[in-house]
C-alpha cells in the first residue's frame, strides 16, 4: 500500500482564498509593515479601519487616511477596538502589546496576524504576485519572507505576459456558460467543456476572444465540441485548432 496514497508532510498551513469583501478589519500601526497589509485587504475589498496616533504614520497610510480608503482612529489602540471586527492586522514595535492584542483577539476568537511574531499569527501573508484575477501566493510559513519573495519573483517571470486578461475572459465565458446551463446536473459536463477550451486555444486567443465570440462558441457546449477561433469565425464548426497547448 505504500507509495499509493500522498505522503503526509506536517509543519505546513492550509493555504486558502480567504474572501473578506465588506469584512471589518482592524489595522492596528501604521508603518511600513501596516501599509503593506493595508493593500493586501483594500485590494480584497474588505471595510479596514487603521488605529494609531498620527504620530506613527507613514507617507502611504497617511494617503489612505487622507483619501478616505480606510477609516481612521488617532490613537493607540484599546480593547473596545475589537467590538465587531473580523480580523485584526498588529503592526506595531511594542512586543508586550502585541502579546496582549493577539490573546484579546484569542479570547474573542477573532483571527489575527501579529506582524514578525509567528507563534502569535493565526495566519499567515505570503509573497503575492497578481495580475487581474490571477493571484499566486508563495509561503514559507513565516520562515523566510525574503526567500518568498525571491520565489514569488521566479515564478512570475516564467508566465506569459497575458495570461491575467486570457483567465479574465475565460471568466466571462464560464459565467455565460453558467446561464444556459445552470442545473446542477450539468455541472461536470460545464468543467470538462471549460476545459478544453482552457486546453485548445491559445492566450492570445482567448484574449481576443469577443463577447459575439462566446455567444457563438456556447453553441457547441451542448455537442460538446470546441472549434478552433479562427473556424469559429469562418463560420466552419469543423475546423480543429492544432496549436501549441500554452495554457
Amino acid at each position: 500500500m505504500k507509495g499509493q496514497y500522498p505522503d503526509i508532510q506536517g509543519g505546513g498551513s492550509l493555504i486558502l482564498a480567504w474572501q473578506v469583501r465588506n469584512k471589518k478589519v482592524l489595522v492596528i500601526g501604521g508603518g511600513e509593515v501596516a501599509a503593506g497589509r493595508i493593500v493586501n485587504v483594500l485590494n480584497a475589498d474588505a471595510k479596514v479601519t487603521v488605529v494609531s496616533p498620527r504620530s506613527g504614520l507613514n507617507d502611504e497610510v497617511a494617503y489612505r487616511v487622507e483619501q478616505k480608503q480606510v477609516e481612521y482612529i488617532d490613537r493607540k489602540f484599546e480593547p473596545s477596538d475589537l467590538d465587531d471586527v473580523d480580523m485584526v492586522l498588529a503592526a506595531v514595535d511594542d512586543p508586550e502589546a502585541s502579546t496582549q492584542i493577539y490573546k484579546l483577539c484569542q479570547e474573542k476568537r477573532i483571527p489575527a496576524n501579529i506582524a514578525d511574531v509567528p507563534p502569535e499569527c493565526d495566519f499567515y501573508f505570503g509573497s503575492i504576485h497578481r495580475d487581474g484575477p490571477l493571484q499566486i501566493m508563495v509561503s514559507t510559513n513565516g520562515n523566510g519572507p525574503k526567500l518568498a519573495n525571491i520565489v514569488r519573483r521566479r515564478i512570475a517571470s516564467n508566465l506569459p505576459s497575458n495570461i491575467g486578461a486570457a483567465i479574465q475572459r475565460v471568466g466571462i465565458l464560464r459565467r455565460k456558460l453558467r446561464k444556459i446551463a445552470p442545473a446542477p446536473e450539468e455541472g461536470p459536463k460545464r468543467m470538462q467543456w471549460m476545459s478544453k477550451v482552457c486546453e485548445q486555444w491559445s492566450l492570445d486567443d482567448l484574449c481576443d476572444m469577443t463577447e459575439d465570440d462566446m455567444e457563438s462558441l456556447l453553441g457547441f457546449f451542448q455537442p460538446g465540441t470546441v472549434p478552433s477561433l479562427e473556424a469559429l469565425r469562418l463560420g466552419d464548426p469543423d475546423g480543429v485548432f492544432d496549436g501549441p497547448f500554452l495554457i
